[in-house]
């Protein structure tokens, strides 16, 4: 305002002066912003909605993982293999060894023992194959 008070001349208030000052400022920013970003304004849908390369990439590690992890499941003894996947549904352990006809005691042995298991050999697999485990 400083800038332009030489050239005011009164033909409105002041008070309108200095608001189409700060109008003519504040258009002129946007303005420039907009031809700075070649995509013009982001809104949070945009920016929400927009893909995250790295999420894709993670997505299909985490799926592969799961495949090789249910490869390693599926070589187990049928009863292990059965623990496994009945503890994969979220039962607990009454309810397996319901299913299996072994105490709970039993089932809670058997899966950290089986955990230990194929927590190993899917961290061999994956060093076999040059992926981290993790």
């Amino acid at each position: 305002m400083w800038r332009s008070f030489e050239t005011f001349e009164a033909r409105c208030s002041l008070r309108t002066w200095v608001y189409r000052i700060a109008h003519n400022i504040a258009t002129s920013h946007v303005i420039r912003q907009r031809r700075a970003t070649s995509w013009g304004r982001l809104t949070l849908e945009k920016i929400e909605s927009m893909p995250n390369p790295g999420d894709e990439i993670r997505e299909t590690h985490d799926r592969l993982d799961c495949e090789r992890l249910l490869q390693l499941i599926h070589r187990l003894k049928p009863l292990d293999r059965e623990v496994m996947l009945l503890y994969l549904e979220d039962l607990d352990a009454a309810t397996i060894g319901e299913i299996t006809g072994i105490s709970a005691a039993n089932v809670r042995a058997k899966i950290h023992r089986i955990k230990n298991l194929l927590a190993g050999r899917f961290q061999t697999r994956g060093q076999e194959y040059g992926q981290d485990s993790g």
